[in-house]
C-alpha cells in the first residue's frame, strides 16, 4: 500500500496549532502523499484540529519524542522519508528562563537526532525544512529584519532555536542534508490565558495560520537548499490591541506582566 504513494512526509509536532494545521492540508491536498506526524503530545498539542485526518488512509500518527535517536532512526530506516518538516519545539519564552535544559534539550538535541537520522538514512530525504523563529534576531524595536540581520537572541528559547540553525546549516555544509529554514515573523499561540510579557515591542506583524502553511508549502516546492527565508505580512496591529479583540471574541483571562 504504501508503494501508491508518491511521497512520504514527516511532520515532527505535527499535533501543535501550526503543526496540526500543516497537517490536515498536507493530507487533504495531497492524497498521494502519505503524511506522518510525529508528536509526543505535549502541553500544547491542539488534537481536536486533526480528527478530521485522523481517519485517512494517508495519514499516520505516531506518538513519541524527536529526542529519542531509537525511534527516529526506526522511522527514517523504515518509512523512506522524502520531506521533513520539523516543528517540534518548546517555545514559551518565559518558561525558557525556568527550565533552560529542557528547551536545549528539545530545541537543539532533537534538532540534531533528526538532522542524524535523516544523513544515516539508506533513504535520504530530498528537503530538511527546519521551521525557527524571528526571536532569534532579538528585540528589533522598530527595526526590519531581513534574512541578513545579525542574530542575537535574548532569551534562552531564542538561543536554543538559533543553535538549531547553525545545526542545520552545518549540516548541510558537512553532508549536504538538504535543509530550508523558514523563520516565521510572528505567530500567535492560544493558551488559556491571553498573556501579554513585558512591555516592547507595542504593535507587531501577525501572520494568519492558513498563510503560514501555504509559506511551508512554497518553500518545499521552490525554495533554495541551504537558504533562511523570513515570513511575515503587513499586518501590523498593536499587542494590546489585539489581545482585547481576543479576548472580547473568546473569553479569556486578560493578564499584563510588565
Amino acid at each position: 500500500q504504501r508503494m501508491d504513494f508518491n511521497r512520504t512526509v514527516l511532520v515532527t509536532g505535527g499535533s501543535g496549532f501550526i503543526g496540526s494545521h500543516l497537517v490536515c492540508s498536507l493530507v487533504n491536498r495531497h492524497p498521494d502523499w502519505r503524511i506522518i506526524n510525529l508528536d509526543n503530545l505535549d502541553y500544547c498539542c491542539s488534537l481536536r484540529s486533526l480528527e478530521s485526518v485522523e481517519d485517512r488512509s494517508n495519514y499516520t500518527f505516531i506518538r513519541g519524542d524527536v529526542c529519542n535517536s531509537r525511534l527516529v532512526k526506526h522511522v527514517f530506516n523504515t518509512e523512506n522519508i522524502d520531506v521533513v518538516f520539523h516543528l517540534a519545539a518548546k517555545s514559551h519564552v518565559e518558561l525558557s528562563f525556568e527550565a533552560p535544559s529542557s528547551f536545549q534539550r528539545v530545541n537543539v538535541d532533537g534538532t540534531r537526532v533528526l538532522l542524524g537520522a535523516a544523513h544515516q538514512a539508506r533513504h535520504r530525504p530530498q528537503v530538511f525544512v527546519y521551521v525557527s523563529t524571528d526571536e532569534v534576531y532579538g528585540a528589533g524595536l522598530d527595526q526590519v529584519f531581513d534574512e541578513n540581520s545579525p542574530v542575537r537572541p535574548s532569551n534562552p528559547y531564542a538561543a536554543t532555536k538559533a543553535a538549531a540553525e547553525y545545526l542545520v546549516r552545518s549540516y548541510w555544509d558537512q553532508y549536504k542534508v538538504s535543509s530550508v529554514i523558514p523563520r516565521f515573523l510572528t505567530l500567535l499561540q492560544m493558551n488559556k490565558k491571553c498573556t501579554i510579557q513585558g512591555t516592547l515591542p507595542k504593535s507587531r506583524h501577525f501572520l494568519f495560520v492558513s498563510d503560514a502553511v501555504d509559506a511551508f508549502l512554497l518553500v518545499l516546492e521552490k525554495g533554495i537548499v541551504g537558504e533562511i527565508y523570513n515570513v511575515g505580512s503587513s499586518c501590523e496591529i498593536p499587542i494590546m490591541q489585539l489581545a482585547r479583540e481576543l479576548v472580547r471574541m473568546v473569553g479569556l483571562a486578560f493578564n499584563v506582566r510588565q
